[in-house]
């Protein structure tokens, strides 16, 4: 099944995890995925950044998204890895992920997660992860 924009959303809205955190899809074209969300209090962490598993998940979830883009719908995360290179202090946090390379079964995708105040935004993660179709639930 392909996965489109209105798809992406509904199943984001069917993530209990990405509601309680409040995440928003803002894109999902042939340049990749962008997922949004604010950086409220109780998404901090004791010294006043994003707590890196926010950051973490921003991630995951819009790499997942961009092989889904080249794959289909049914994908899930089969490895990434996460360089934080500065704390995610800001308003909103923006995860930008785009397909690097797709084969039949797994793509490479590439993702930047950024902060955003004061109209600027600023790179405080990348991530490299491999996105591969989703098996049945006898796998």
């Amino acid at each position: 099944m392909e996965l489109t924009f209105d798809l992406g959303r509904r199943v984001l809205e069917q993530q209990p995890f990405s509601r309680l955190l409040g995440a928003e899809l803002t894109r999902l074209d042939a340049d990749g995925a962008e997922l949004q969300l604010a950086l409220r209090p109780d998404l901090l962490q004791q010294n006043g950044f994003a707590h890196g598993g926010v950051v973490c998940y921003l991630a995951d979830n819009a790499l997942t998204y961009a092989g889904g883009l080249a794959l289909g719908a049914a994908v899930v995360t089969s490895e990434f890895k996460i360089n934080y290179v500065r704390p995610a202090i800001g308003s909103r946090a923006i995860a930008r992920a785009a397909v690097v390379h797709a084969g039949k079964r797994q793509a490479v995708c590439r993702c930047d997660v950024l902060v955003q105040d004061a109209g600027s935004e600023k790179l405080v993660a990348t991530a490299l992860g491999t996105i591969a179709l989703a098996g049945t639930k006898n796998d």
